[in-house]
């Protein structure tokens, strides 16, 4: 299945919005209100587009901090976040590939579409997940590392 990469911009907030809500059950003035206030990182950020044009994945980043995802870290593990504030980072907000996509090469290949920026620009990549979703497994396998839990995230790091 051919599909093309594509750089995201500003005027792709109402896709994200759109994609959270339906992949996640999220909110949608909820998410609006994340994708506004969020730092996030449109250069970065990645869209696949089918043979006929149609959305088939995102890939969103962001640059807000860690305390910003989750306020809590700052009181139970303030040495900690010093030390991850202390490099340069940036977060995965969002990656979501439409349910015929998975298990193949897109999430790989959006993800290495921006790998070389992100290595000479980031010590690391700051990697929220809900607990319900299933991407844990994946970014394990990609060699992210648990960091910091809470009631509703597992925070993982990956090494670049």
């Amino acid at each position: 299945m051919p599909y093309t990469l594509h750089r995201m911009t500003p005027e792709d907030a109402p896709l994200t919005i759109d994609w959270m809500v339906r992949q996640y059950g999220f909110d949608p003035v909820e998410v609006e209100g994340w994708v506004r206030c969020l730092h996030f990182n449109w250069p970065l950020s990645v869209k696949a587009l089918d043979e006929q044009g149609r959305v088939i994945g995102l890939l969103n980043m962001s640059d807000y901090r860690i305390e910003e995802e989750t306020p809590l870290i700052s009181k139970e593990q303030p040495e900690l976040l010093a030390r991850l504030n202390a490099q340069r980072y940036t977060a995965v907000f969002s990656f979501i590939v439409a349910p015929e996509y998975r298990g193949m090469r897109l999430n790989y290949d959006m993800l290495m579409s921006i790998m070389p920026e992100l290595k000479a620009n980031f010590d690391f990549l700051f990697i929220p997940v809900l607990h319900r979703l299933k991407t844990h497994q994946y970014w394990q396998r990609w060699g992210a590392c648990e960091f910091y839990r809470d009631a509703d995230c597992v925070y993982y790091g990956l090494v670049l």
